[in-house]
């Protein structure tokens, strides 16, 4: 199949940098999203990411007006899947809206369209049945700031045609990509299954009370050389996608650690709506975190 048009169905932290990043490199875009008022919050967004494009990508203004013009948005599901070669689903990290989500999809979308999942811990094989096409459906997994950490990583189940999976391979590297695919199904594919063990460690240290997460974070930086610590990483990430997998592990494994982890995240982050950098805060103020200061790691 010759990719044309792309619907993007959620505008969140992903979800938008997805849809930005695709249009970019010359698709039709259409965001999807619940409402207008979502999608109007999105659309100031990628103003926001198109000063990242510049300056980081050297973006020229003609690109970046051309990158515009190729965005669409609908909050009418079959509207916004109606032309779609391709659907990318980025909801929220959690299976009963994700099921619902699919169940709805596979009544609206042309027989032709490919649905992958931006899931970034949760298997295609959970929802395969739900799409009504389960050969036609694989996950596709970006990382935060996708314009910058360019990994894609493709990941079928049993099911998926192998076709499919190639031309979804083929797809990630037109759109600047680094395609990573996998040979079976791993919950967290390759960078979570590095990156989540990391993230848990830190958060076990804070709620446990052992060192605060500039101290933790700092710990991290000095001793490997990394640019940002677990903490500084939970923002980038969204600490509400946190809490998700945090919740889901405490529901189904009663871990009192976890169930301490959800508490925590929940009483200081997501109550005071502090999500991360896409609120303008969570365990540090942005734009300017105090981890990126000269006398941080002093």
């Amino acid at each position: 199949m010759d990719f044309k048009n792309i619907t993007i169905a959620g505008s969140g932290v992903l979800g938008y940098q997805i849809a930005f990043q695709t249009a970019f490199h010359g698709y039709h875009v259409t965001v999807y999203d619940i409402n207008d008022d979502v999608l109007k919050k999105a659309a100031a967004k990628f103003d926001i990411l198109a000063q990242a494009f510049e300056k980081d990508l050297h973006a020229s203004k003609e690109q970046l007006a051309s990158t515009f013009d190729r965005l669409s948005y609908s909050s009418d599901l079959a509207a916004a899947v109606a032309k779609a070669d391709l659907l990318i689903e980025a909801v929220p990290e959690n299976p009963t809206i994700k099921i619902g989500f699919y169940q709805e999809l596979a009544k609206v979308a042309p027989e032709k369209t490919i649905f992958a999942t931006n899931s970034s811990t949760l298997l295609p094989s959970q929802f395969a049945q739900e799409t009504g096409r389960p050969e036609k459906f694989l996950a596709l997994h970006f990382a935060n700031e996708i314009w910058k950490h360019n990994t894609a990583e493709i990941m079928g189940h049993p099911g998926t045609d192998k076709t499919v999976f190639e031309q979804v391979v083929n797809f990630a590297k037109s759109i600047g990509m680094v395609a990573l695919p996998l040979h079976k199904e791993q919950p967290g594919y390759i960078v979570n299954s590095l990156l989540v063990p990391l993230l848990s460690a830190a958060t076990d240290l804070l709620v446990n009370e052992v060192a605060d997460a500039q101290t933790i974070d700092k710990t991290w930086m000095v001793a490997t050389g990394a640019p940002t610590g677990p903490f500084g990483i939970l923002d980038i990430v969204g600490i509400t996608t946190a809490y998700n997998i945090n919740k889901m592990s405490a529901d189904a494994t009663n871990d009192p650690l976890k169930i301490k982890t959800v508490a925590y995240l929940k009483e200081h982050f997501i109550d005071k709506n502090k999500l991360g950098v896409a609120t303008g805060e969570g365990f540090y103020t942005y734009p300017n975190p105090a981890y990126q200061s000269p006398d941080f790691l002093k």
